[in-house]
């Protein structure tokens, strides 16, 4: 196949960038869409012009650090699919492909489609643990979960923070986001003791990284390659309110 592609190149955070055309030939259905991109860095190099910036390491829809914009969707066009698990079947010969980095206040770009996410990590710092003796693990019996509760801390649990929900909201919200973090824990025995200081500190911290708030446009479900789905903003909800009113009881 031969594709058409307009790529965001930005040289750094400070510098002004703008979309560059480029054309890939032979490329195969069968290629993964970063496999694409590796091909065309390889073509750049040689011709000594700068590669293209981006993020990646898995490459297995594990850890959420492929994360592009394509045609105007975060991780393309598949539903339940990151970037690196995109092949390039699910594009047509002579298609023209628009990428870009999240757009984000709270995801500055740091070069190409390169963006700092660092703020993730400063809202997991805030809260996004539970607190323990460290020394031998219990035996996994010995604290019965339903399957029920053990069943939704997986779903939340299976956040990768990729940041597509961020990206993809009108408002740069990072509700669902928080939500799946804090709701990992809000639905295991091991989380209760601090659940509602959680909420709270967590939510304050989205708040201070600059993330909008929620209007419930729903496009954070639609594009979560984990297909982690609103129900848990409304439960973060419920236990920021609560935390609000009740304090850390």
């Amino acid at each position: 196949m031969k594709i058409s592609l307009h790529v965001w190149r930005q040289k750094n955070a400070t510098s002004s960038g703008g979309m560059e055309p480029y054309e890939v030939d032979g490329v195969s259905e069968d290629m993964s869409f970063l496999e694409m991109l590796d091909m065309l860095n390889e073509q750049l190099i040689v011709q000594g012009k700068e590669p293209i910036a981006f993020d990646h390491d898995c490459r297995e829809g594990i850890c959420g650090t492929c994360s592009l914009m394509i045609n105007g969707v975060a991780h393309g066009p598949d539903g339940g699919t990151t970037t690196c698990q995109l092949h390039m079947r699910s594009f047509k010969d002579g298609d023209a492909i628009h990428i870009e980095p999240w757009r984000s206040v709270a995801f500055p770009v740091v070069r190409d489609l390169v963006v700092d996410r660092s703020s993730f990590d400063r809202i997991i710092q805030s809260g996004g643990f539970i607190s323990i003796n460290a020394g031998a693990a219990q035996d996994a019996n010995n604290l019965p979960i339903a399957k029920h509760s053990s069943d939704l801390s997986m779903d939340a649990a299976a956040c990768i923070g990729c940041g597509a929900c961020v990206a993809s909201c009108p408002n740069g919200s990072a509700m669902l986001f928080v939500a799946a973090k804090i709701g990992h824990l809000a639905h295991v025995p091991q989380g209760q003791p601090e659940r509602a200081k959680r909420a709270r500190e967590m939510v304050a911290q989205m708040d201070a990284e600059g993330f909008g708030a929620c209007s419930n446009h729903y496009e954070c479900e639609a594009v979560c390659p984990k297909d982690i789905p609103v129900n848990f903003i409304s439960e973060m909800n419920k236990d920021f309110m609560k935390a609000s009113l009740c304090g850390d009881s």
